[in-house]
């Protein structure tokens, strides 16, 4: 088992290698710091981080929805989305609003998945790195190391990669520019067999690529129905991955 969790993190690493287009030897990726965990010093990220821990210690996990703002909005904005399609799917949320893929590298060699066996996770992540300047090819070895460290803490696991969300006014802007290079590079890390890659950003936009204000207030954080969109356009990839009727 350890040789096989050691041969997929290999695996995942070297992938997001050639995502940063040789531009990189395998010292300078490990040094990315999109790829390197650490935590927040915030005492309310720290109280979020060990109630997730405690969370999962009670058992009864079979779905991980692990992510940033938009994954903790579940609890906000998505509550009435979450209660129709995951609630009853012993569904845990391990989304912290303004996390990077650092941040959730670190949580998840620090508990928030210890001792579970859940038949999926979906994981969104790197908006806020982009947010913070990172380039697409580092966002992307970033989710390409949470990918890596999700397979290796939960083997049996399937994982769900979703692109990362539009933001922004329309394709002119530099943020949506960086993440939809993002996805494309991200898009490469899914096997179909144990790793998947699903985009439902357009579910969100006007047929020209614009963002409505009405889907995302902010132009970045979304409404009760574009929660109910989001869950209803993953809900086929879900039962599937899930192996539901």
């Amino acid at each position: 088992m350890k040789c096989l969790r050691f041969h997929s993190l290999t695996l995942l690493l070297t992938v997001s290698l050639a995502l940063l287009c040789g531009r990189a030897s395998a010292q300078d990726a490990k040094e990315l710091a999109s790829t390197k965990p650490v935590p927040r010093n915030d005492a309310w990220w720290q109280k979020r981080h060990q109630s997730m821990n405690e969370r999962v210690k009670k058992g009864n996990v079979d779905l991980l929805l692990i992510g940033d703002s938009s994954t903790h909005g579940w609890e906000g904005a998505g509550k009435e989305a979450w209660k129709n399609f995951y609630e009853k799917r012993n569904a845990v949320n391990l989304g912290i609003g303004g996390d990077q893929t650092q941040h959730v590298l670190w949580r998840l060699d620090n508990g928030n998945v210890d001792g579970i066996k859940p038949k999926l996770a979906v994981l969104m992540i790197g908006t806020d790195n982009a947010g913070s300047g990172k380039q697409s090819e580092e966002i992307a070895a970033g989710v390409a190391a949470v990918v890596a460290k999700l397979r290796a803490k939960l083997p049996q696991t399937k994982v769900l990669v979703l692109a990362i969300f539009p933001r922004g006014a329309d394709t002119n802007d530099r943020l949506r520019q960086v993440n939809t290079k993002a996805n494309q590079l991200i898009a490469k890390l899914a096997d179909d067999k144990d790793i998947y890659f699903l985009d439902i950003g357009p579910k969100f936009l006007e047929a020209d690529g614009k963002l409505s204000r009405q889907v995302m207030p902010d132009l970045l954080h979304l409404t009760p129905k574009s929660y109910a969109i989001w869950a209803e356009s993953m809900e086929p990839m879900v039962k599937k991955l899930m192996g539901e009727p």
